[in-house]
């Protein structure tokens, strides 16, 4: 799917990391939030409440992903998936463009 049809977006922005990491809430016409956003290089590391699907659009980042001893590489298109209340380590190595979606 390339576009998201019949939306709500949140005015205010997410800001995270002094601006380096940013995403907008979307709600879907079935009442599901996603949020979109971009991050820029640098070092990261993001707690979880709800279990979250983080699809990569595009960059080039590792991850390191709960009960994990090694990184993730990312360089092109794909998805990974973070428990609820957990935390996840990233490094962005070039800007990334990302699509977060919230689980219950």
């Amino acid at each position: 799917m390339s576009q998201f049809d019949k939306v709500s977006v949140v005015k205010k922005a997410n800001v995270y990391f002094e601006g380096k990491v940013t995403s907008r809430a979307v709600i879907l016409e079935d009442g599901t939030k996603i949020t979109l956003g971009i991050m820029l290089p640098g070092e990261y590391e993001f707690g979880t409440g709800q279990k979250e699907i983080m699809d990569i659009q595009s960059g080039e980042l590792s991850v390191l992903l709960p009960g994990q001893s090694e990184w993730l590489e990312i360089s092109e298109p794909t998805k990974f998936e973070v428990p609820a209340n957990s935390s996840f380590k990233l490094v962005v190595k070039t800007v990334t463009d990302y699509i977060c979606s919230y689980l219950d």
